[in-house]
């Protein structure tokens, strides 16, 4: 499909490979190695096109095993204009979030900066709790994007997070990293804070970039449909590609 995502692109190819009796229902897909040799795609990309597949109930994916082709009429597959994938959004989040920290830094006042703390707190107690939301990790992320006092920038910031929270992909990937019990890392975000606290920009530019490839990893490791030992060692290759210099 012309002006369709890379992933939607490779979840159309491999519906049309089902379709045409490449996968029968109730095989077993290849390794993602080999999806993505096939198709000549990184991984993210092949993982987003099968939960995409997954949504739409021509695989399922089985931890530990593998993904299996549940409905061989996926031909009629076609993924949702407005779905953003998880790993491109939060590649876009480091760029921009990344620079609003380091803004932050310089332009956040002290009641601000005692704000944000507050709202670390806050992610400490949800954290403790049974609850499945993740509301302080956003609300302190959006507060660093408000605090760089820059209507440009806090737009950019929002619109991420509303797209990241409106994919019905990315909100896939999020539900698996519920379901293995990941919760947003309370270090991580204490170096955040502590690197705004001392006003120091590339501190807390690198430490936001830091955090958000490691949510990339963990994203990665929670959505793994294998979980082989080689998936693993590929997991720096997968995290340099949405590295930035």
């Amino acid at each position: 499909m012309q002006g369709a995502r890379l992933y939607q692109q490779v979840a159309e190819k491999l519906a049309a490979a089902i379709a045409a009796g490449d996968y029968p229902a109730g095989t077993r897909l290849p390794a993602e190695r080999k999806l993505a040799e096939r198709f000549e795609v990184s991984r993210p990309t092949v993982r987003e096109a099968i939960i995409a597949l997954e949504l739409a109930g021509c695989v399922e994916v089985k931890g530990g095993s593998g993904v299996y082709v549940t409905d061989s009429e996926a031909s009629t597959f076609a993924a949702g204009e407005s779905d953003i994938g998880a790993f491109e959004i939060l590649q876009a989040r480091m760029m921009f979030e990344g620079e609003a920290a380091g803004l932050a830094a310089r332009e956040m006042s002290e009641a601000e900066v005692a704000e944000l703390a507050s709202i670390l707190d806050e992610m400490i107690a949800e954290n403790a709790s049974d609850s499945s939301a993740e509301v302080a990790d956003e609300k302190f992320h959006l507060h660093i994007a408000r605090c760089t006092h820059n209507d440009a920038v806090v737009s950019v910031c929002e619109h991420l997070w509303k797209l990241r929270n409106n994919s019905s992909v990315s909100a896939r990937i999020l539900e698996k990293v519920r379901q293995v019990g990941s919760k947003p890392r309370i270090e991580e975000h204490r170096r955040i804070l502590e690197a705004i606290q001392n006003r120091d920009p590339e501190a807390a530019r690198n430490a936001m970039r830091d955090h958000l490839q490691r949510v990339v990893q963990q994203l990665l490791d929670a959505t793994e449909a294998e979980a082989l030992e080689q998936a693993r060692r590929e997991m720096s290759a997968a995290r340099q590609r949405f590295a930035l210099p």
